[in-house]
């Protein structure tokens, strides 16, 4: 799994007990998934359809930087499934896991659409497609 996007836990972001609020979390990582999920499918037309069971296991407090990972592990004709991962990126420690995350691609029309696609797209091939021949 690789880790990209990191996040400062602010004051805004606590719940009453001077932890990370649940809810903060989950939304960055709906969005961040949303964005792998574009990415991949190369269309910005994409929902979230299922999210499995979190399973929150550390607390992350005022002034950690947190880390999620995601990955996608499934390609299905319309879908894309992810996992998701979120530590301490000092300590390593995890936060939670995201067994399954399911995004649909849509068209034009809002309805689901094929996507064509079947693995992982890595940023570096990305770039060989757009590289001029030599």
């Amino acid at each position: 799994m690789n880790f990209h996007t990191r996040k400062w836990v602010k004051p805004e972001d606590l719940n009453p007990n001077g932890t990370l609020f649940g809810g903060s979390l989950l939304r960055w990582i709906d969005e961040e998934a949303a964005i792998y999920a574009i990415v991949q499918l190369g269309n910005q037309r994409v929902v979230t359809k299922y999210i499995s069971e979190i399973n929150f296991v550390s607390a992350s407090r005022q002034g950690d930087i947190i880390e999620l990972g995601i990955t996608a592990t499934d390609f299905g004709r319309t879908s894309i499934t992810l996992t998701c991962e979120v530590r301490n990126k000092i300590t390593r420690k995890s936060i939670l896991t995201v067994e399954k995350m399911v995004f649909v691609n849509l068209g034009e029309d809002g309805l689901p659409a094929p996507h064509g696609r079947t693995e992982i797209k890595y940023v570096k091939d990305q770039f060989k497609e757009d590289s001029p021949p030599a």
